[in-house]
């Protein structure tokens, strides 16, 4: 994938979220324990990145972890949750920031593998990463590999500082209600195309 392909990054996160994050940062697993927040986080994955590390480099948990596309499984899963989500669009400019690693795929996968960002973006499979849908495939394995691939991240040492947040969208009227009453100054817009 060429750097040009990537117009933002983005962080699922639960709307309650936003006011701390706008203080902080989007933070890493490690340095999130540390501050009350509510978690949208599966377990069962968590538990396989606890303890992961990334060749050459810190332990996955220690990374502030972005997508590129938003529009994927994890965000799928949280249907239900739609009133209460908001995707934050993170300025691509944090792909120049030092350390930052891209995996192909989902970092918590076994087949995952990470590279900085010229390799890593050299490495991608566009197609794949911004498709609209991965449940188009031929067989089990196919539909395995293109939802792996779909969450494809940008992995930030330690947080991503609130000045790379531009905005955030939102699903429906509801959640961007609930997001106008956190009164601070980021704009939330409605873009329930992004959401499932």
């Amino acid at each position: 994938m060429k750097r040009a392909a990537v117009k933002e990054l983005h962080y699922i996160t639960l709307i309650a979220n936003v006011p701390s994050i706008m203080q902080r940062g989007v933070l890493s697993n490690e340095l999130s324990k540390k501050v009350p927040h509510d978690s949208l986080a599966m377990e069962e994955i968590q538990a396989k990145r606890k303890n992961k590390r990334i060749p050459g480099a810190r332990k996955l948990h220690e990374y502030a972890n972005l997508y590129f596309d938003a529009h994927n499984p994890m965000l799928s899963k949280r249907r239900n949750q739609n009133n209460e989500i908001c995707i934050l669009r993170v300025d691509a400019s944090v792909l120049d920031l030092p350390d930052v690693i891209i995996s192909d795929r989902n970092a918590a996968s076994d087949w995952v593998r990470f590279n900085n960002v010229i390799d890593g973006l050299a490495a991608l499979d566009k197609d794949k990463i911004y498709a609209r849908y991965w449940t188009n495939a031929n067989n089990q394995y196919d539909l395995w590999e293109n939802k792996s691939i779909k969450c494809a991240e940008v992995l930030i040492p330690d947080s991503v500082e609130p000045r790379y947040i531009l905005g955030a969208y939102v699903a429906n009227q509801t959640a961007l209600k609930a997001f106008q009453q956190l009164g601070i100054q980021l704009t939330a817009s409605i873009k329930n195309d992004i959401f499932f």
